[in-house]
C-alpha cells in the first residue's frame, strides 16, 4: 500500500499495531462478528467496511474511510468508571482526525441487530451528505 495511503487511512498506526489488528481479526467477539456480517462487502449503502482497522496507536472495531467513521461494539468492560474514561479520550482522539465513533453494546447487536442496523445507515447518510 502507498505511503500517502497508510498516512491517510490509518493515520500513521505503527507496525506493532497492524499486528495487534491482525491478531483482533482472528479473535473477533461474538457481537462484532455479527455485525460484521451484515456490514462486509459494502452491505451498508455501499460503503466499505474494515473490521479491526489500526488508527494511530489504536484499533477500531470497524471503520469506513470515505466517511471517517468508526463502529465501537462495547462488552460490559466498558461499563466501569476508568474504561468510560479511556473511551471518551479515545474517541477525543479520533474526532481529532476527523473521524466520528457510533457506539453499540454487544447485547443490542446480539439482541436488537435491526435497530443496530437502523441507527447505523442513519449516521452514514448522515455523513455521506
Amino acid at each position: 500500500m502507498p505511503i500517502d495511503n497508510r498516512v491517510n487511512m490509518f493515520f500513521n498506526a505503527k507496525p506493532h499495531i497492524f499486528e495487534k489488528a491482525k491478531g483482533l481479526r482472528k479473535n473477533m467477539t461474538p457481537a462484532e462478528l455479527k455485525l460484521w456480517e451484515y456490514i462486509k462487502d459494502n452491505q451498508i449503502l455501499g460503503l466499505r467496511f474494515r473490521r479491526q482497522h489500526p488508527i494511530d496507536i489504536f484499533i477500531a472495531d470497524f471503520y469506513c474511510h470515505k466517511i471517517k467513521l468508526v463502529v465501537e461494539i462495547d462488552g460490559e468492560i466498558h461499563n466501569n468508571k476508568e474504561n468510560c474514561d479511556y473511551d471518551e479520550n479515545r474517541t477525543a482522539e479520533m474526532q481529532r482526525y476527523g473521524i466520528i465513533v457510533i457506539r453499540f453494546t454487544n447485547e443490542e447487536v446480539i439482541n436488537d441487530i435491526n435497530r443496530v442496523l437502523l441507527l447505523l445507515k442513519k449516521k452514514c447518510r448522515e455523513l455521506m451528505k
